[in-house]
């Protein structure tokens, strides 16, 4: 009975277009003692239709329970507050050069996405707590490249912060920033950052959602489920390149170091991260040993 009266309250509020509610619970007994870790990113920052959609399906998991922590990226908001102050942006392999003007106003506009999610999910009553370089700081960095400025490695993490939000059924929500010993703040690779933090807490999911379907094979037909071995491979016969390398690079050295399963996923699709934990199909491309 206690069973059947579980599903009666998951269908009041579980979305028509999402995977069978009728299948929920057993995912949340998979599910129920494993921190499951999401890196928001990309373009899906700007559209706020794709916004709210990320935002109810948070407010869904954890309203069923489950242990998330968010991580978000800013580049296309960093990128729009740049060009008002007409900043030009340069990059080496992927990541911004970040200068003393630049770090001010990338700190800026993470801080001000990382309250807006943090309201947004308050506002489907989901209890949810800032994590950034003026408010909870938990991850020091040490300085990457010169060249790149202000961009950081992160070095140490205090996971009992966050384990201790868990504990309350609340959502840590955290800005890819951290500070150095001499609490200067530098920016953070996003996928980074949520690699760095899920390896720490050795979750049993770290989701990536971009602006792609997933990773795609020689015939560009996605691929559901790699191993980290064939991965590397698509990289040196070209198959993958540009901006999916640094991705992926960071998705094997997950997988590596305790995380069970990595999922670059679609964010524009509606319902994505509920099709990956609440189905057999999945949603996206699966990596993991």
């Amino acid at each position: 009975m206690l069973e059947e009266k579980k599903i009666e309250e998951i269908q009041k509020f579980w979305p028509e277009d999402a995977p069978n509610f009728l299948n929920v619970p057993k995912y949340i007994k998979k599910y129920r003692n494993d921190l499951i870790v999401i890196k928001y990113g990309g373009n899906v920052l700007i559209d706020r239709k794709i916004f709210n959609n990320f935002i109810e399906d948070i407010s869904i998991l954890n309203k069923l329970g489950l242990s998330i922590i968010i991580v978000h990226g800013g580049g296309p908001r960093i990128e729009r507050e740049l060009k008002k102050e007409k900043i030009q942006s340069k990059f080496i392999n992927g990541l911004r050069v970040t200068d003393r003007k630049v770090i001010k106003i990338v700190e800026k506009v993470l801080i001000d996405f990382n309250n807006d999610i943090v309201s947004s999910l308050g506002v489907k009553g989901a209890d949810a707590v800032s994590i950034h370089t003026n408010k909870n700081n938990i991850i020091k960095v040490t300085p990457d490249r010169k060249e790149l400025g202000y961009v950081g490695i992160p070095q140490e993490i205090d996971v009992n912060l966050i384990k201790n939000i868990l504990k309350k059924k609340q959502i840590p929500v955290i800005a890819p920033l951290g500070l150095d010993s001499n609490n200067q703040a530098f920016n953070i690779n996003g996928d980074t950052a949520a690699s760095a933090l899920a390896k720490k807490l050795f979750s049993r999911r770290l989701l990536l959602m971009t602006n792609v379907e997933g990773v795609y094979d020689d015939r560009k037909e996605l691929i559901s489920e790699i191993k980290p071995f064939d991965i590397e491979n698509l990289i040196k016969l070209k198959i993958v390149q540009g901006g999916m390398i640094p991705k992926i690079m960071n998705c094997i050295d997950a997988v590596e170091h305790g995380v069970k399963g990595v999922v670059i996923l679609d964010g524009r699709k509606p319902r994505s991260i509920l099709f990956e934990i609440f189905s057999d199909e999945g949603s996206g491309t699966l990596i993991r040993k």
